[in-house]
Formats: structure tokens, sequence, C-alpha cells
């Protein structure tokens, strides 16, 4: 009917020359085009904040790296002292910041896995007055979380945390083990 709009449920998108006279076929990519794009850029801005919330992640075990360090001057002069290489006691704190890292994949998995799995089952609330932003939405959102990206995370801060690990542990290579008995600072 002229000037009238018509639905068509169609199994898959329609073949060259299948559509009749005067209508023209839209598909999902058309129809969902802007949603498309706001998804994507929500994707961005949580992109940055991910990096954020890992970078000052990041910074407390360095911190707590540098204090450990800081502390244990003597008991690094002693195994100096007692033989070991340098390279034997860097590889001392960065196994044991990664030992920090496995510990908190597996607190965060105990209490994180049930948490994702039931937010997962029954979707986060949204508030009243959601319909009014001009876009339809539902009364629950339900997450939906890929086993690369949770396996991902868990290799991304595995790997960044053993290397914010190694970078204090270096400065143990250039300490003199006379010095770091009498617990002197350098």
């Amino acid at each position: 009917m002229p000037g009238e709009a018509s639905l068509v449920v169609v199994n898959k998108s329609p073949e060259e020359g299948s559509t009749f006279s005067g209508w023209e076929f839209k598909g999902h990519d058309f129809l969902f085009k802007e949603l498309e794009e706001m998804i994507q850029m929500k994707s961005v801005g949580g992109s940055v904040f991910y990096l954020i919330i890992l970078a000052l992640a990041l910074l407390a075990v360095f911190d707590t790296q540098v204090l450990s360090i800081f502390r244990r001057q003597r008991e690094i002069g002693t195994y100096i002292a007692m033989g070991m290489t340098r390279k034997q006691v860097v590889g001392i704190f960065t196994v044991e910041g990664g030992m920090h890292a496995i510990l908190a994949v597996v607190l965060g998995a105990a209490y994180g896995f049930p948490l994702l799995l039931w937010t997962q089952k029954s979707g986060i609330k949204m508030p009243e007055g959601t319909d009014d932003f001009g876009m339809a939405a539902a009364e629950h959102m339900y997450p939906y979380y890929s086993l690369v990206l949770i396996l991902g995370t868990i290799v991304l801060v595995m790997l960044a945390t053993t290397l914010v690990s190694y970078l204090p542990s270096r400065k143990i290579s250039k300490m003199n083990p006379n010095d770091a008995i009498r617990g002197k600072i350098q």
C-alpha cells in the first residue's frame, strides 16, 4: 500500500532481484546501526576505565614490592653474602610477586565467579524512567561474559603483576651485600 510500512519476516537476507518494486529490504545492519555505534562508543569508554583501574592496581603492587625490598634489605644482603647470585635473588622476588597474583586470582574467583553467575542469571535491574532516554530498555540487563574475556583478563593481570614485581627487584642487583646487611639505604 502506498505510504504505509510493511514488516516482512525473512529467514535470510533476500537475494538480488527478489525484492518487490517500490520496496527496499533493510536488514539488521541498517536497523541496528545507531545501537551498534552506541555500543562501540561505550566499549571504548569502558576500556579506558579498565586501563585506569588496572594501572592503579599495578601501582599498588609496585609499591608493595618496593616496601618489601626496602624492609628486607638485610635478608637480601645475607642471600648474596651466602653465595646466591644477584639474578637468583631477583628471581625470588619476581616469583613472590607472581605468587601474589595467583593468590589474587584464586581469591577473586572465590567471590567473583558466583557473582558473575548470579548477575548473568538474574540480570541487573534497570532504574525506573530509563525509557525516557529515547530508547526502549528492558527491566533487567543480562550481561554476557565470554570465556575469552575472563581468561584474557586473568592472563593480563598475571603477566602485568609479574612484570611490576620484577621492576623494583632489579635494584637488588646493584645492592652492595655489606651495606645491605648493615641496613644502609642506597
